[in-house]
């Protein structure tokens, strides 16, 4: 319980602060859109559409959470708001937990917008609901504490922004969104596989339409894995950096 409280207090007043913000609200659902109608649109068929779909989800999410936690983190330590956080009596893990979990929430529903323009579109009567679920989940996940790590690795928010940018697009062409990762040269395949969004956005095609090219359970392991792995890169820098 005495964990639980300030946990929820600092998610409370994140969302408040910086995710439920009319502009943050309506970016993070123009976003999406603007990605969604963008491929939608140029498709050539169902069948294209229900291709494109796992790869405009994963990127949304991608895009939604790497950004607003980069930007709110950096933010708060320019601003000296986050020292009093750190001063709290509350442990850092669950410090970076409750700062986390905003950004976690922010991605699963811009993952939601793609979601409903699919069904509009399409049919996706046959697809495993509980595994979109959990894909969706790890790719936000994953994400949010990549943009964690880039936080806590930079001062200023101009710099968050370009280390995220530093990874983020190079997982639109590496990650199989839009094109298999098969149809890769060899030598940038074994870097593919490197990637978690490689795994998140297979896990989708294979619950959507049974598309996936890799075992569900590899992903889900492989997400898990990649979220513990940045959570604890994050949380030694954040030690270092921070002197706690």
């Amino acid at each position: 319980m005495n964990v639980w409280i300030p946990f929820l207090s600092i998610l409370q007043k994140d969302m408040r602060a910086y995710y439920l913000k009319p502009p943050n609200i309506s970016w993070g659902i123009i976003f999406p859109v603007a990605w969604t109608l963008m491929f939608f649109i140029r498709s050539g068929g169902d069948v294209e559409i229900r291709e494109l779909l796992p790869g405009v989800m994963a990127l949304s999410v991608l895009f939604g959470t790497t950004s607003m936690l980069a930007v709110t983190i950096t933010f708060e330590k320019r601003s000296r708001a986050f020292e009093r956080l750190i001063l709290a009596p509350i442990s850092l893990p669950v410090l970076l937990a409750a700062k986390t979990s905003g950004a976690i929430v922010f991605g699963i529903i811009n993952s939601a917008v793609p979601l409903l323009f699919g069904v509009w579109f399409v049919d996706l009567s046959a697809a495993n609901w509980s595994m979109v679920i959990a894909a969706v989940v790890l790719i936000a996940a994953t994400s949010t504490f990549l943009g964690l790590m880039i936080a806590v690795s930079v001062r200023e928010v101009f710099e968050a922004q370009t280390f995220s940018n530093f990874f983020r697009f190079p997982m639109v062409f590496l990650c199989g969104l839009f094109f298999p990762v098969h149809h890769l040269p060899l030598f940038l395949q074994p870097l593919s596989y490197a990637l978690p969004l490689t795994y998140g956005n297979d896990l989708l095609r294979e619950a959507l339409w049974g598309g996936g090219q890799l075992h569900p359970l590899l992903s889900l392991a492989a997400l898990t894995a990649f979220s513990v792995l940045l959570f604890y890169i994050s949380l030694r820098n954040a030690r270092r950096r921070w002197i706690i």
